[in-house]
């Protein structure tokens, strides 16, 4: 395997099945698996949350593959659907809600942000 596609620490290219298993699906978990992406599958009942949390120095991108619900960010509602996908900033206290559909699922991908790839803020 060339070098651009398994580093020495062990991250290798990998295929994963999101669509089974437990509401809480983490897919890639870090170190081992990657060089610090993590992402993973939510599935949401009507009425539940998962619950205001930051990612600290990561930012966070969630693809809404069904359903749809509300995204608290910073305090600041917003609604999600199918279809979307929602960037959260680094640092950005946010939650997810199911309010009224059958079933809210969607996959998370949670990145560090190094200082070789920040930018200034405008």
């Amino acid at each position: 395997m060339c070098e651009c596609c398994h580093d020495k620490k062990g991250a290798a290219p990998a295929v994963l099945r999101w669509t089974d298993g437990p509401a809480y699906l983490p897919l890639l978990t870090g170190a081992a698996q990657t060089q610090g992406m993590r992402c993973g599958r939510v599935d949401l009942k009507p009425g539940e949350e998962v619950g205001t949390h930051n990612t600290g120095a990561h930012e966070e991108t969630l693809v809404i593959v069904e359903g749809a619900g509300v995204a608290e960010l910073a305090g600041a509602p917003m609604r999600i659907e199918a279809g979307q996908v929602l960037y959260v900033p680094p640092g950005t206290p946010h939650n997810i809600r199911n309010v009224d559909s059958p079933r809210l699922r969607y996959l998370f991908i949670v990145a560090p942000v190094t200082p070789a790839v920040r930018r200034p803020a405008p």
